[in-house]
C-alpha cells in the first residue's frame, strides 16, 4: 500500500502562499519573493526581512528597477503613510544590488 495516496473520501489540503502586490511595478507575487518595508506602531520605518514585525507593511521586488520606481513615484511612502528615510532607501538599494550580483 502506498503511503502518499489519500484514502478514499479524504480531502488533501494544499497550502497556498499569500499573494502581495509590489508597490513599484504593481505585479502580484508570492509574499516570500518580495521585500517587506514596515512602519512600526511608533512611526519608525524599517526593512522587515522576517515579514513578521508589527505595523503597516508595503512590499517591493528585490530589483533595483522596482525599488527606484517605488521611491520616485512616492508609492512606498504613500502606502506606508510615512516618510521614508535615507537609511531605509540605502538598505533597499543594497539588498537589490546584492541580489543582482548573485545572479551574475
Amino acid at each position: 500500500m502506498r503511503l502518499d495516496m489519500p484514502k478514499k473520501g479524504q480531502i488533501i489540503r494544499v497550502k497556498r502562499q499569500p499573494q502581495r502586490t509590489c508597490v513599484g511595478c504593481k505585479q502580484v507575487e508570492g509574499k516570500r519573493t518580495l521585500i517587506r518595508v514596515v512602519r512600526r506602531p511608533d512611526g519608525i520605518v524599517e526593512v522587515d526581512p522576517t515579514g513578521r514585525k508589527a505595523g503597516r507593511g508595503a512590499y517591493v521586488h528585490q530589483s533595483l528597477d522596482c525599488i527606484e520606481q517605488a521611491i520616485a513615484s512616492n508609492a512606498l511612502s504613500r502606502s506606508l503613510k510615512a516618510n521614508i528615510g535615507e537609511e531605509v532607501i540605502s538598505e533597499l538599494r543594497n539588498l537589490a544590488s546584492s541580489e543582482d550580483s548573485e545572479e551574475t
